[in-house]
């Protein structure tokens, strides 16, 4: 319990006249933080003074005690600042919670308002900006983050993606040389009316992302090229004599599939390299693995299970012995001795015995539409042979793709020594050879070719941008998607300033 001094004046807060006449007093309870584990409440009776400037419109006022009281404050500077620091950092329900361990309980909503009551952190208008989009509500709605490249901090985040509130904000804004950006249509054209002296530069990563997503869909249309032709084959011969297992294709799988895990073991490869060689799950190539014969595998799975046709089977291999082997005919001779099952479960007994040790496997699965356009973006000196044999078969079946592959691998060795010069001889070769499908992709570079130009040829670009998208996710769900766009640009804005004083204070103590 405290109060004040009776004898020390208080400056009115509108005239700042110096007053010690007393009019009345009253109490009040400020919260303030925890000592020992233990919750702390000050109680502090104050006065309420005269003002004595008789043209002052205020005729009472309450003293406040600096650094500790302000008006309507119900808590200290301290706590408030305390509660402040949690909630931008954790925002309502963790922020919660954490305060109540400390002990300072407070409600989250509390803990938001005291977030919104923040000021924004001062930003000055940056002369290198990056612009990228983010999303509110994945595939529904979008927002617009804008981030100073050269200090890497969030600027603004805008509510949707518009070229016309991107092209306001750069009018409210002057000042901005250097624009880096995607190659959407909606941030140019923002660009242009809004900062026309402005210089764009495209992004080197979202390029390249660009060209990968035209050579995926060029694969997928060829998807047909991707499986190994059939070769020509004889059928096999049906055999008179029932084999000595009954286990079915599964058990065959298990047995070619124990062979493989073996034999690539056997060559020095990890589990997990033979699990993706055969594109099987690491424990179950640990099952191969472990098993010394792959009979462990299969007996008592597939094979001796009762069966409807357990008491015909002698007479059914007794009529195959003698050459009769079709399954309709048989079923009708099991029927007159009093089978009663259906004609299915006979015919998928004889179909084992028309098997033979040489029928071929099945064909190998050919690789999906996002594995080859890897291949095909891929740095070759990356790829080891495996997957260069197959690319080579693939490209050999299909000259459309092969055409492809080299446009994409000599657009790959000119943004790897940033050649800009190379640029327009590579767009108008792309443009003429009508054998692959990247001609839209090249128009799209020539009608944004001053931007391109300047992405390959300066140092900037929106790769700082695409981190503060990041943190804008981690923030998103750490509010669990439900914060609407106020409070997350605040959050994003002073996550960002807390986290550079932070640097800087650990630089200083360094």
């Amino acid at each position: 319990m405290a109060r004040t001094v009776e004898s020390v004046p208080v400056p009115c807060p509108d005239c700042a006249t110096p007053s010690v006449r007393r009019h009345s007093g009253y109490q009040r309870r400020l919260a303030d933080g925890a000592v020992g584990g233990r919750q702390v409440s000050i109680e502090l009776t104050v006065r309420r003074l005269f003002c004595d400037d008789q043209r002052c419109a205020r005729v009472t006022f309450a003293e406040q005690v600096d650094g500790l009281t302000v008006r309507y404050g119900r808590r200290t500077p301290q706590l408030r600042c305390l509660l402040s620091a949690i909630a931008v950092a954790l925002a309502g329900r963790a922020g919660e919670r954490l305060a109540a361990r400390l002990p300072v309980p407070v409600s989250r909503t509390t803990l938001l308002a005291l977030v919104m009551a923040l000021p924004d952190p001062y930003a000055e208008t940056p002369r290198v900006l990056g612009v990228d989009e983010f999303a509110t509500r994945k595939g529904h709605k979008y927002g617009t983050v804008l981030v100073d490249c050269e200090t890497h901090a969030p600027i603004d985040l805008l509510p949707d993606r518009e070229s016309a509130t991107f092209a306001a904000w750069l009018t409210d804004h002057p000042g901005v040389e250097i624009i880096c950006r995607d190659r959407g249509g909606a941030f140019a054209d923002g660009a242009r009316t809004g900062a026309p002296d402005a210089v764009q530069v495209a992004d080197l990563w979202h390029l390249w992302h660009n060209l990968a997503e035209t050579v995926k869909s060029l694969v997928s249309k060829h998807s047909s090229c991707l499986r190994e032709p059939a070769l020509a084959s004889e059928s096999p011969p049906e055999v008179l004599h029932p084999p000595l297992s009954h286990a079915g294709r599964l058990a065959e799988r298990a047995r070619r599939h124990h062979a493989a895990v073996h034999d690539l073991l056997g060559q020095g490869l990890t589990i997990r390299a033979v699990a993706r060689r055969l594109e099987l799950s690491r424990n179950t190539v640990r099952r191969y693995a472990r098993a010394v014969t792959w009979e462990e595998l299969a007996t008592g799975r597939w094979q001796n299970l009762p069966s409807t046709l357990d008491p015909y089977k002698s007479y059914l291999h007794q009529r195959w012995h003698e050459g009769h082997t079709s399954g309709a005919k048989l079923h009708a001779e099991l029927r007159e001795r009093g089978f009663t099952g259906s004609y299915s479960v006979v015919r998928d007994y004889l179909r084992r015995f028309r098997r033979t040790s040489g029928d071929r496997p099945p064909p190998a699965r050919p690789p999906g539409v996002r594995k080859v356009t890897g291949w095909i973006t891929r740095n070759p000196d990356r790829m080891n042979d495996d997957d260069q044999q197959k690319l080579k078969a693939i490209l050999a079946r299909c000259p459309e793709l092969e055409a492809a592959t080299g446009h994409v691998r000599s657009f790959a060795a000119m943004m790897a020594i940033r050649s800009a010069s190379r640029l327009p001889e590579w767009i108008a070769t792309a443009r003429a050879d009508e054998h692959h499908g990247l001609r839209g992709f090249a128009d799209g570079l020539l009608a944004d070719l001053d931007a391109v130009i300047l992405g390959l040829s300066t140092e900037w670009s929106s790769g700082c941008v695409e981190g503060r998208v990041t943190d804008i996710k981690l923030l998103k769900r750490q509010m669990a998607g439900r914060a609407g766009l106020p409070l997350l640009r605040k959050r994003v804005l002073l996550v960002a300033a807390d986290r550079r004083q932070h640097r800087v204070t650990n630089q200083t103590a360094h």
